[in-house]
Order: C-alpha cells, then structure tokens, then sequence
C-alpha cells in the first residue's frame, strides 16, 4: 500500500503534473532531476548538498571492492529482518547521496519513501533510482516538513542527520509523527560521552569555519589533508591516540573501515572532515537524553546504547515502538 504525498503546509493531496506536483489551492512543487522540491531549495544543509554531489559515490557499498559498511550499519542499527521488510513502507530522513537507499532498495522488497534537506537528493536519485523505480520515492524536503501524513510508516529511520537540524527534541518528534502506531524508529547520532567530547578541535574551530564559503574550506581540506593523516597516523603508532582530537581532521582510525586503499582514505577523510567543520548545526546529544525524547513523544524505547558493525565501528543508536493513542499515557520511564 503506498503512502499519500501532501502539502505539508495545509495537507492537501499532491498530483503530479507536468508542471510538478500541485495541489487543490494550485500551489506547486517542481520536479527537478527527477525530484520533487517540497522545501526551499537554499537552506541551511547546502554544505550538504555540495559534498554529497562532489562525493556521490564515495561511501556507497561495493561489492567488487567488499564494501559493506552501509549494510553492517544499517542492520545492526535496525535489527530488521530483511524478509519482513518486503512489501512495508520505510521511511528514511536524510538520505545524503543515498548510502542506505541503496542498502534498502537492493536487500530488502520494501517501498522507500526517503527525503533530504539539501540537493543531495540529486546524487541519491542518479545512484538510487535505476535499482528499483518503482519502490522508490525520493523527495527534497525539511524533517519538520515532510509531504507525508502523520501514522503512515511501518518502518522510520534517520542515520548520522539529527545532531545537524535545528531542534534535535523536534527533529525526533517528527519522526515518530510519521509511523504507523506499532511502526518502529531507528536513529543513530553524535553521542556525547562525557565533558570530555566537546574539548575537540572540531568544537574549538567549528564557530569559524561554518562561517567560511564552502568552496573555501574545501579547498583548506584538500590542501591540508596530507600531512593531518600522516600526524594522525603517527600519534596512534606511539601511543598518543588521544591527541588527535587536537588536530582538524576526523577520526580516520575509527571511522574507516580497514580495506580502504591509501587514496580511498584521503577521498572519505576529506569528505568526513568537510562533513565536520561546515555543517550550520551540530548538536550531539546523551544517549539516555535522546530515549527520554522518544518516550516523551510517543514511543516505547526498544534499545538504547552502542551498536557495534565491525573492524572496531560502532554507532549510537535508539530504537522505538510508536504506542497507540489508547496507550500514549503509560509511555515513559
């Protein structure tokens, strides 16, 4: 059963026409390489967009190359079964370039409905759309404004996105809005793991370095990028690992998985370093805060705490179960 498409300003049906999607009142959407723009097409996520489309296939699963980062993640993030999924509605909130539409649109028979702030949605679409066009549907769009109605998912995920909207508690809230009473919600995000997380160069420079042009600090971290691997690596050879929260690069010992060439390091460590120091917003969160969050919104928390997908990689993840309306009152620690 497919979900209807809205106006998510007055929640009128959308149809597709020549011109875009329009609704009753004639207001329209365009469709732009192959995407409907539900939001504004300048916002704060356009550093998204710009790396995404620069990158567009840098951390998409190879299975030539034994690439399966985004398959491990996403299961052990879920707990899923791929067979279940068949036939049910995903949801999926800030897709960048599409690394877990693929996942979801090439091992599971589920109909994707995904959205992204930014233009990302451009390189998602070129990756994304070919393998299954008619599970997949794809759409440039804010998490607080999504052209769906509300109890409509059976599934709901957001993966590496929350901590960079506006209104984190919010941001979760429109989440669980979107599931099916019963449906279940998956998100992972920036942890902060004690006061130590903050005294990081990331969160020294960062007041500066949102404010630089894109193109600027691009250009700062392709430049530098070299010689920041090389004093990363050497710390962690002499023991030293702790100090490379000193240095502006992330953390590629971490981070990576271990069968990256040289030259695909430089190109994921460039991408991920950008994806640090330019984004408007950056809001790690409690791992116990954000499952306060769910509670108080509307579902049973499942799990909360550290999933692991291998080569040393884990996430910090929160997983939960929309409650009926009938049961919203017993929701809660």
């Amino acid at each position: 059963m497919n979900v209807s498409i809205i106006n998510p300003k007055n929640n009128s049906p959308l149809t597709e026409t020549d011109k875009g999607l329009v609704d009753s009142f004639g207001n329209i959407f365009p469709i732009i390489r192959g995407v409907a723009r539900i939001s504004e097409l300048e916002n704060y996520s356009e550093n998204f967009g710009m790396q995404w489309n620069k990158f567009d296939k840098t951390q998409l699963d190879n299975e030539i190359d034994g690439l399966n980062l985004s398959h491990r993640r996403f299961f052990a993030a879920t707990h899923w079964d791929q067979v279940d999924l068949s036939g049910k509605c995903i949801l999926e909130v800030g897709s960048g370039a599409g690394r877990f539409s693929k996942v979801v649109l090439e091992k599971t028979k589920a109909v994707l409905y995904s959205v992204d702030y930014s233009d990302a949605v451009t390189a998602n679409y070129k990756n994304n759309n070919p393998i299954a066009p008619d599970r997949f549907h794809l759409f440039q769009a804010s998490v607080y404004e999504m052209p769906f109605p509300d109890n409509s998912f059976d599934k709901v995920f957001c993966f590496g996105v929350l901590q960079h909207t506006p209104d984190f508690d919010a941001s979760v809230k429109a989440l669980i809005d979107k599931a099916k009473p019963g449906g279940e919600i998956a998100v992972d995000f920036y942890p902060i793991k004690g006061w130590w997380t903050k005294i990081n160069a990331k969160y020294i420079l960062r007041p500066i370095t949102k404010k630089m042009s894109h193109e600027r600090l691009f250009s700062l971290i392709e430049k530098n990028i070299g010689w920041l691997i090389s004093i990363h690596d050497m710390f962690h050879r002499i023991g030293l690992g702790f100090m490379t929260r000193f240095l502006p690069i992330c953390n590629v010992k971490e981070s990576f998985p271990n069968s990256l060439t040289k030259a695909e390091v430089r190109e994921w460590a460039i991408l991920d370093t950008f994806d640090q120091y330019s984004p408007e917003h950056d809001h790690p969160q409690r791992i116990a805060d954000v499952a306060k969050m769910f509670e108080r919104h509307g579902a049973q928390v499942t799990f909360s705490g550290i999933e692991e997908f291998g080569e040393g990689m884990s996430a910090s993840v929160v997983r939960g179960i929309k409650v009926g309306i009938e049961n919203a009152d017993n929701v809660g620690y």
